[in-house]
């Protein structure tokens, strides 16, 4: 296959990092292999191997490598086709009255069809001989979710089938070397064979490549080195403290205690812990030393690889906080670092860096950020080793780092809380290291900058204010309207800001969507001079899950490729998912990810990606936690940082950091309602897009579908002004997700998003854009709820950033 020469550059660039997203749970030194030959190979993942899920997070990539095709063009001879193609009929059938059911339920109701948007079937049962030549033996259990539905706790999907608890225990027992390869955008419940299987690897979604990092893997010319982002437990164990998937209202009763915070400070054993990796080969953590400079602490520690294979080690630095008038989780990531490729017996010492004043928690009552005074413990561990006490901070006296205000909204419920406190025995012998509370920031209320009016929008007409606080449309309508598809100048992208900047001189801003690469047409023409795409014209796979009739007549109005005198083409790199780039816990490899997506956005004319996403996994269920990064704040943050640095070092690119915020489920995302408190929302769920507007200041923000404590996201002016412009100081664009009247399907207590309401809190694009948008803005004006002033202030913070990105 002939490629491009960006397409082959980037390929190699990301083939060589991909093993250290994956993550290695169990081995028994079995593997790697000393040379490819016989094997044999099952599960669903090995023909239908996933690159990444459905949806936004979809990228039509100019090809794809299956498990099956890596391994053959590694040079192994594959003994179990008899296999494979039984299972593809087996599959096949499945897939059929699946399609069947949910075409069924739109003809029945046709508010089913954004429901609709983004299900997955689960996987079947089987029932197969495995019978097979060779020794070695390797099953891909594979599981895909997407954007508009969630996951669910059934046989399929979180919970594996009996055919594939079966299965995995045969090959276990019966084959002399066995790995079970998880080809998953998140946990499984492993329960079932996790203490028999002795190789397991969450190979994950690499993109492209995903096939062929297998084969490297086996052959051990990579060493996986990725560490889990979130915790994998038995189903059973997770929290149900807090509401999930609620169509109206979901209470966030857990508060602070979101993955490992919980499992920690409950006492509940995972599977898996948040932070776990092995290796191919050992590391030992040598000697340490935390040092203490005015707010800075600093751990440097000695990593040494003492086993026999090359590999690249992640250290963790925890703290335990004390507990005074504020309840705490038993830890709180606070830095961590990689080793680059250490030979064996090789050494490096890594530094682990954070400020007390990171650290500081929340405190709703007085409405600040507070460090209490007692110890602080520091943790530092790999990730499976029991963790090195290094230090303890000692602060003699509370600082109150950052005067705030409360702006989320008052639930009506109180955050639930441990009930057992965690007696943790700390040795005698750890050194105290005592802080001066003068040395740590004492920052007031951050207020938001007021926004000077540019002087060309001071001096538009309101007809022109209100097109540009909209995206870019048909004031006809069609099919575009209803589905999102906007683009315009580029063929495939998700939008564009609104033409009338033209009448002044200033080019439009072109969108694509992400978060696992550009999401384009692959093939296009031109039309009248105009790209006009060739793919699908229907969003996350939808056109076989909607009723034949439907998909025709949605497909008919696009252009055919059989009318069109030249067929072109926009090959984009599908990245690994968001989960996966976390797991390498490498924010160079992240920055590398997001160099790939910016070199590809100036080749294609794009100028904002609409990612990275970073939303938390609050919840395994969550069908989009693929695209986001962790259950962690930290680690959320300093990726979507990390990538933004690598899209934006390429001159006139953006990215939109997304969903902004509490957007934690797909059921009924347009009009839930999130309940959260003011602790956790700004702790948990707003801390990772604070650490990414403070180190990497993207171009835009993208708010997310929900209402918050009532209040829809995009329409909160708190969440906007008060703490994304004033205290982060976020300098760039809002913009809304794609409110599409068409798409909310059934009732809902709450009503949708409104464009007007939407500019009346500082929002400057609601995205696509539509006749019915501008006479909400238009009646907004009317009845005094939004000012003119608003709306002109609206329009300069889109006039910076157009000249900014297009200078």
């Amino acid at each position: 296959m002939r490629l491009f020469d960006y397409e082959r550059k980037h390929l190699e660039m990301l083939r060589k990092e991909l093993a250290g997203c994956t993550v290695l749970l169990k081995t028994d030194g079995s593997f790697p292999l000393p040379k490819p030959g016989p094997i044999a190979l099952y599960g669903s993942g090995a023909r239908h191997t996933v690159k990444g899920g459905t949806g936004s997070g979809e990228v039509n990539s100019r090809f794809f490598v299956t498990a099956e095709e890596g391994l053959e063009a590694a040079g192994f001879m594959i003994t179990s086709k008899g296999w494979l193609n039984g299972y593809d009929g087996i599959r096949r059938r499945a897939k059929n009255a699946f399609l069947k059911q949910v075409r069924a339920d739109i003809l029945r109701d046709v508010s089913a069809v954004a429901e609709s948007m983004g299900k997955v079937m689960p996987e079947p049962e089987y029932d197969m001989p495995l019978s097979f030549y060779g020794e070695t033996a390797v099953y891909v259990l594979a599981r895909n979710s997407g954007e508009g539905s969630d996951r669910a706790l059934v046989p399929g999907d979180i919970l594996l089938t009996a055919s594939e608890v079966r299965d995995i225990l045969y090959l276990q027992e019966h084959a002399k070397r066995f790995l079970l390869a998880l080809n998953v955008g998140g946990p499984v419940d492993l329960s079932p064979v996790k203490e028999q299987v002795g190789n397991i690897l969450v190979l994950s979604q690499l993109g492209v490549e995903t096939g062929a990092v297998l084969a490297d893997i086996l052959l051990g010319k990579a060493n996986p080195s990725g560490k889990l982002t979130t915790t994998w437990a038995a189903a059973a164990d997770y929290p149900s403290v807090g509401d999930f998937g609620g169509r109206d209202d979901t209470v966030y009763r857990e508060g602070i205690y979101v993955g490992y915070r919980y499992f920690d400070s409950e006492c509940v054993q995972p599977l898996f812990p948040f932070g776990w990796g092995l290796s191919y080969t050992d590391f030992a953590i040598g000697k340490h030393k935390t040092e203490l400079d005015r707010e800075t602490v600093t751990v440097t520690a000695a990593v040494k690889n003492t086993g026999s294979l090359p590999g690249r080690e992640t250290l963790q630095l925890y703290v335990s906080k004390p507990e005074e008038k504020l309840d705490q989780a038993f830890r709180d990531l606070a830095a961590f670092a990689k080793t680059k490729e250490l030979a064996p017996g090789e050494e490096e010492s890594l530094r682990l860096c954070f400020k007390l004043s990171d650290i500081a928690s929340y405190d709703s009552q007085r409405e600040c950020w507070v460090l209490e005074k007692g110890d602080y413990f520091l943790r530092l561990t790999n990730g499976v080793t029991d963790p090195i006490i290094t230090a303890r901070v000692r602060l003699e006296e509370e600082v109150v780092t950052r005067r705030a205000k409360n702006v989320c909204g008052i639930p009506d419920f109180s955050d639930w809380r441990p009930k057992l406190e965690t007696i943790d025995m700390f040795p005698p012998d750890v050194p105290i290291l005592t802080a001066d509370p003068a040395a740590i920031p004492q920052l007031p209320l951050a207020q938001p900058v007021p926004q000077e009016i540019d002087p060309l929008a001071g001096r538009m007409s309101v007809d022109k204010l209100i097109s540009l606080n909209l995206g870019a449309y048909d004031p006809k309508g069609g099919i575009a309207a209803v589905i999102g598809d906007a683009g315009i100048s580029v063929a495939g992208a998700a939008g564009e800001t609104s033409a009338v900047s033209r009448d002044y001189g200033l080019p439009t801003l072109v969108m694509a969507d992400g978060p696992a690469g550009l999401r384009l047409c692959r093939d296009y023409a031109l039309r009248d001079g105009k790209p006009v795409g060739l793919d699908s014209r229907l969003p996350g796979g939808m056109n076989e899950l909607l009723p034949k009739p439907i998909a025709w007549v949605l497909e008919f109005l696009g252009p055919s490729a059989a009318l069109c005198a030249e067929v072109l083409h926009q090959y984009c790199t599908a990245i690994p998912i968001g989960t996966a780039v976390a797991q390498s816990w490498d924010l160079d490899f992240a920055r590398l990810c997001g160099d790939i997506v910016g070199d590809e956005m100036e080749r294609f004319n794009v100028d904002l990606w609409l990612a990275p996403a970073l939303n938390i996994h609050r919840d395994i269920r969550c069908g989009r936690n693929f695209e986001y990064y962790s259950e962690d704040p930290l680690v959320s943050g300093l990726m979507a940082s990390a990538v933004t640095q690598g899209v934006q070092a390429h001159p006139g690119r953006g990215t939109t950091v997304k969903h902004y915020a509490a957007n934690n489920q797909e059921c009924n995302r347009y009009n839930s309602n999130s309940h959260v408190s003011e602790r956790a929302m700004r702790e948990v769920y707003l801390r990772g897009f604070g650490i990414c507007v403070r180190l990497a200041q993207p171009a835009a923000v993208m708010t997310s579908y929900n209402l918050l404590n009532g209040v829809h996201t995009s329409e909160h002016s708190g969440i906007l002004n008060d703490i994304l412009r004033g205290e982060f100081g976020f300098q760039g664009i809002v913009m809304t997700d794609w409110v599409i009247s068409a798409m909310p399907g059934g009732e809902n207590k709450y009503p949708p998003a409104d464009a007007g309401r939407v500019a009346a809190a500082g929002g400057e694009l609601f995205m696509p854009g539509s006749n019915a948008d501008a006479e909400s803005i238009r009646a907004a004006m009317q009845r005094r709820a939004l000012k003119e002033d608003r709306l002109r202030r609206n329009v300069s913070s889109l006039l910076r950033t157009i000249r900014k990105l297009k200078q």
